[in-house]
């Protein structure tokens, strides 16, 4: 009964495996994709979101100062999206951008203190809320953070795709953020692209972003297999020891 099942289950992936079952892939999908000398990356825009963590440095202001040092005071961002300081009170920052932030609390600050310069405020951001997602056969998967700079190439080489990953059909995907409108696929090289230095394929990534490297067919057989199997297993031995 084992055999059986195991030869059906094999034989059933098989053939949807080998049918091709990345038939959403489409090559036109990579045009999505900006190439890594194509864009420019600025945090100007970067729009502050719980749970970053912001630095707010002002050296002359004492309710900004750091508990060790005058480099600023670092806050989480609240889930309600807000920021406390004793004095001022608290700062609605969610949504906002390290530049709107800086000149809101400016504007708390100089009904206490008598500013001077363009800029008396500096708001430093480290990100924590944009993620992209490496899943599937990697050694390290999950989400990471969205550094504005990372690659396909650079994504890969740190998840680790490991000797079970089907290296010729990773998968990108884009997902979209319009209702109706279809996600942005394409398949991925991987081993052309360390082994032959294929970069056509090394793109930047986007917050949201996912990466999947699949299983090869016969990977994925055994992983399958092995759900259905371990279970009959351990079931059988958890029988003998309570008859035995």
């Amino acid at each position: 009964m084992v055999m059986r099942t195991i030869w059906a289950t094999g034989a059933l992936l098989s053939a949807v495996m080998l049918s091709g079952c990345f038939f959403e892939a489409q090559e036109k999908d990579l045009e999505a994709f900006l190439k890594p000398t194509e864009a420019d990356v600025t945090g100007e825009d970067y729009i502050i979101e719980p749970p970053d963590r912001i630095t707010v440095i002002a050296s002359d202001i004492p309710e900004l100062r750091g508990v060790s040092s005058q480099l600023g005071q670092t806050q989480e961002i609240r889930p309600d999206g807000m920021i406390s300081y004793e004095k001022i009170g608290e700062i609605p920052v969610a949504g906002k951008t390290p530049r709107q932030v800086a000149e809101l609390i400016a504007l708390r600050l100089s009904e206490l203190y008598k500013l001077t310069g363009d800029y008396p405020i500096d708001v430093r951001v480290t990100n924590q809320s944009k993620l992209y997602y490496v899943l599937g056969q990697v050694r390290m998967p999950g989400a990471k953070v969205f550094t504005g700079r990372e690659t396909t190439l650079s994504a890969l080489a740190k998840a680790v795709p490991t000797d079970y990953a089907w290296k010729e059909q990773v998968q990108v995907i884009r997902p979209s953020r319009v209702a109706g409108e279809r996600s942005r696929i394409f398949a991925l090289d991987y081993r052309d692209m360390v082994i032959r230095g294929r970069t056509d394929q090394i793109v930047l990534l986007e917050e949201g972003d996912i990466i999947y490297v699949p299983p090869t067919v016969f990977a994925a057989i055994g992983i399958t297999v092995g759900e259905i199997v371990g279970p009959i297993l351990q079931g059988g031995r958890t029988v003998q020891m309570m008859g035995g």
